[in-house]
């Protein structure tokens, strides 16, 4: 029983979290200038390991292993479009 209520602890925890994500509003062009260079545009963890030209292993990309990863892919598109829209930038210098 203790472990259920662990459990849902630390699911709640999770929402939480989520939910401060998605409600980050994007009002200072610096801020989203930052965050689109900090947050990659693709997933940073896909490798393909190759010696002399042979490929030895393929590592998947584990973004969607992350319990954040839909949140976080989010705001940076919302500073992106904050950045098109509003202050008039290039979108494509960000990917």
């Amino acid at each position: 029983m203790n472990f259920l209520n662990n459990a849902n602890l630390d699911n709640n925890l999770l929402n939480q979290i989520r939910y401060q994500l998605e409600s980050v509003e994007i009002h200072n062009p610096k801020l989203a200038r930052i965050l689109c260079k900090i947050i990659p545009s693709n997933c940073p963890f896909e490798r393909t390991v190759t010696l002399f030209g042979r490929t030895l292993f393929h590592i998947p990309p584990l973004c969607k292993l992350n319990p954040f990863y839909e949140q976080v892919v989010g705001l940076r598109f919302k500073c992106l479009i904050y950045l098109v829209d509003q202050c008039g930038d290039d979108a494509r210098k960000y990917c």
